[in-house]
C-alpha cells in the first residue's frame, strides 16, 4: 500500500516534510539546518565569495537550452574544444555555469544531451531524479561555493524508477525507498506513465527550493534559479516544464 503520508492535493508535489521525512532519521529540520549551517560555515558569512560565473540564471538556463538544440540538430561544438587545453583548465579548479539533477539512466548523458564540455556542468544523479538529503548538499555546494546560476531537475521518457512506482511492484533491495518520494507524482498522474514522469520533475524541483535555505536565499536574491525540464529519449528534446 501506497504510504498515505505522501498523498499530496497540490499539484506542484509534496511538502518537504511529506518527502523528506524516510530520508532524515534524525528529523528534518534538524538535518537540513545542519546542511544548511555547514554550506554557510564553508563559504563565509558574506555568501558566495567563491562564485566564479558572472551569467545571470536566464542566460545559465538558455545556454544550456541552446547546448540541447544543438544536440537535437547534431551540430555539436562541445567535441570540437582542445581536449589537452581543456584537462589543463580545469584541473586545478572547477567553474560550472549550471547544475543538473538528472535519472541514473545510462540513456540521458546529461553533457551530452546539452552539448556542454568538461567542467561547464555541476551534475548529481539518482535513480528517479529524486530529492535526497545528499542531493541537497551536493546542490548548494553547486550553488552556494562553485557559483552555479541555475539548477535544472531533468526527468526523461522510459524513466524505470518512475515505472516502477506506477506498477508497484515488490522489489528486492533498497529499491523500494524511491517510491515514497516518487508516489505523489503517480497519484498526481493517476498512474499515467508520461505525466507521472513529468510531474515528478516538477516535484523535486519544488521540493528543492521548499527544502534548502541556501537554495531558496540564492532564489530569493535572483542568483539562481531552480527549474524542471523533461527529456524525451526518442527525440534527443528537452522540453521545459511548468
Amino acid at each position: 500500500m501506497p504510504d498515505e503520508r505522501f498523498h499530496s492535493p497540490v499539484r506542484h508535489g509534496p511538502s518537504a516534510c511529506e518527502c523528506c521525512t524516510g530520508f532524515f532519521p534524525i528529523g528534518r529540520r534538524t538535518a537540513l539546518s545542519a546542511f544548511a549551517g555547514g554550506i554557510i560555515t564553508l563559504i563565509g558569512p558574506g555568501g558566495a565569495a567563491r562564485a566564479q560565473t558572472a551569467m545571470t540564471p536566464d542566460a545559465a538556463l538558455q545556454a544550456l537550452l541552446d547546448g540541447n538544440k544543438r544536440f537535437v540538430s547534431k551540430q555539436l561544438i562541445s567535441f570540437q574544444e582542445d581536449l589537452a587545453v581543456l584537462k589543463q583548465q580545469t584541473a586545478g579548479k572547477q567553474e560550472p555555469f549550471a547544475a543538473v539533477l538528472s535519472c541514473a539512466d545510462s540513456r540521458v548523458p546529461v553533457e551530452l544531451v546539452f552539448d556542454q564540455s568538461i567542467g561547464k556542468v555541476f551534475v548529481t544523479r539518482v535513480a528517479g531524479n529524486v530529492v535526497t538529503a545528499e542531493i541537497i548538499a551536493s546542490l548548494e555546494y553547486g550553488a552556494a561555493v562553485l557559483g552555479t546560476r541555475t539548477i535544472m531537475v531533468l526527468g526523461h521518457s522510459g524513466c524505470g524508477a518512475v515505472k516502477a512506482a506506477v506498477e508497484g511492484k515488490p522489489v528486492p533491495g533498497q529499491i523500494s525507498t524511491l517510491y515514497r518520494l516518487i508516489r505523489p507524482a503517480v497519484d498526481q498522474a493517476n498512474g499515467n506513465l508520461v505525466a507521472a514522469e513529468k510531474d515528478n520533475a516538477l516535484n523535486q524541483a519544488a521540493l528543492l527550493r521548499d527544502s534548502s535555505p541556501v537554495l531558496s536565499d540564492l532564489v530569493r536574491q535572483k542568483k539562481l534559479s531552480i527549474t524542471a525540464g523533461y527529456y524525451d529519449l526518442a527525440t534527443g528534446m528537452v522540453q521545459m516544464l511548468g
